[in-house]
């Protein structure tokens, strides 16, 4: 193995994925509401039962153990459910198509960038779009008064964070899909992650074997880390979660960039 080869491995493929940032750029740019679309479904939802239901319900016990109102207490979730939307969204679908009807990714192998090139910059740009949908949210929150904390601005990378779990899994999950059929498998996945999250409700009052499950959502980490953030309720947890996303990020990003070189390489 020459200097050079060793190199290319081991430094990040940045100008590789600046590449294929720009050129998702120049395509989305002319097709941007179809960007926004997956924004407004967790935004109803703060409408609908965040402010419907939580005037029904009053308040509920936060993180920190004081009584917060219910909206409060939902909207945390539904940033998280917005970031994992616009990652799951971009690195499912529009994925596929480049990789099964576009060829688009064997005409960028024909140049000298490799399939790692390619999955760090898609996940770049579906994590770009879990972050503008977390920043539109972010700021829905704000102007309603549901962010009550400075930690608050925090929530933003947070979400960049989710987003990268759920771009580097959903891209890597994509590589092994065969037709359009398989993508209910999508939805089938994503939907009891954000019914059952704690999203609407405090994890303790699951059924303790349900508890044991949702410790295992990637979602449910989101959301404990979002909700801490906007309420100011910090601890040494925190940790935990975010190491729980960042290893799945990294996860996702390394079965990709194999499954990537192993169907357009071989």
């Amino acid at each position: 193995m020459t200097a050079a080869t060793l190199v290319a491995r081991v430094l990040p493929p940045v100008a590789g994925a600046r590449k294929i940032l720009e050129r998702n750029y120049l395509v989305y740019r002319h097709v941007w509401l179809i960007v926004f679309s997956g924004f407004f479904e967790p935004l109803f939802y703060l409408f609908s039962i965040g402010i419907g239901i939580g005037r029904l319900v009053g308040d509920v016990t936060g993180p920190n153990g004081t009584a917060i109102p219910y909206t409060a207490f939902v909207a945390p979730a539904l940033l998280g459910a917005a970031a994992m939307n616009g990652a799951v969204y971009e690195s499912t679908f529009n994925i596929f198509f480049k990789l099964k009807f576009g060829k688009v990714y064997d005409a960028i192998l024909a140049t000298p960038m490799r399939p790692t090139d390619v999955a760090v910059g898609e996940v770049i740009w579906s994590l770009l779009r879990g972050a503008i949908y977390a920043a539109g949210f972010l700021a829905v929150m704000a102007a309603m008064g549901l962010v009550t904390s400075w930690w608050g601005l925090a929530a933003l990378p947070a979400a960049v964070l989710i987003g990268f779990a759920f771009a580097a899994v959903g891209m890597a999950a994509t590589t092994f899909m065969r037709s359009w059929q398989d993508f209910d498998l999508v939805q089938l996945v994503t939907l009891p992650l954000f019914l059952f999250s704690a999203t609407f409700y405090p994890l303790d009052v699951y059924p303790e074997t349900i508890q044991v499950v949702t410790r295992f959502s990637p979602l449910y980490h989101g959301v404990e880390i979002l909700r801490a953030f906007t309420l100011g309720a910090i601890d040494w947890s925190l940790v935990g979660h975010v190491g729980f996303l960042a290893a799945m990020g990294v996860g996702g990003m390394v079965v990709a960039a194999r499954r990537l070189e192993s169907l357009l390489l071989t």
